[in-house]
């Protein structure tokens, strides 16, 4: 049995659940999906510049855990730029 996650601290509320390339429909583009855990790691670390460490502490989880989350992210962010895809925003992480 896996080890039950953490309670994450995210104050990020995103105004928008989607990005896309232009002038190409939703319905003919591949999504790809980033947690609300993730787009508050890149907003952390990314924008507000951050630490690793300040920003684990922020989110009240271990840096190494926060490493994995916010590679995860870039990754994701990387391949919708790279390859045109859709970005959906999962603003519910997790069953509460």
């Amino acid at each position: 049995m896996p080890r039950p996650q953490k309670t994450r601290c995210v104050q990020c509320k995103p105004g928008v659940t989607y990005f896309k390339p232009r002038g190409i429909p939703l319905v003919e583009l591949e999504e790809i999906c980033i947690t609300i855990d993730e787009l508050e790691a890149l907003r952390l670390a990314d924008y507000e510049g951050l630490y690793h460490e300040d920003a684990a502490s922020s989110m009240k989880i271990s840096r190494q855990t926060f490493g994995r989350i916010l590679d995860s992210a870039h990754k994701k962010v990387a391949e919708c730029l790279l390859k045109g895809r859709a970005l959906k925003i999962q603003t519910k992480n997790r069953e509460e």
